[in-house]
């Protein structure tokens, strides 16, 4: 059976918890542990959900924070929806549908 997975970023709230209320606050401490980013890189990470995320940065995050990788990320994982098939209870078609059938093409020979 397949399975969708996901994953929810959830650094925001953990830096809330942690009295860090803004990215300019998070840059100078990601700084101090050697990762080098700008004002508008931190805060597409406290902002939005990142595709693809180092662990260096991880690593980071979880020394500022006092937090581990799962405190950050929580993952989702449910069965696939199976996609169903035709069993022969289709619908009744609806009446007087033989006026609509079309009718035959006549093919005149060149002029």
């Amino acid at each position: 059976m397949k399975r969708k997975v996901g994953y929810a970023w959830k650094l925001r709230e953990v830096m809330a918890d942690r009295r860090i209320y803004t990215a300019t606050e998070l840059v100078p401490l990601l700084r101090e542990r050697g990762i080098d980013l700008s004002a508008s890189q931190v805060h597409r990470l406290v902002s939005g959900t990142p595709e693809r995320l180092s662990l260096q940065v991880m690593s980071a995050l979880c020394d500022i924070l006092s937090c581990t990788p799962a405190d950050l990320v929580a993952t989702t994982a449910e069965n696939a929806g199976v996609r169903k098939t035709a069993t022969g209870d289709l619908p009744t078609p609806p009446t007087g549908v033989e006026k609509l059938r079309p009718r035959p093409a006549r093919i005149l020979p060149d002029a």
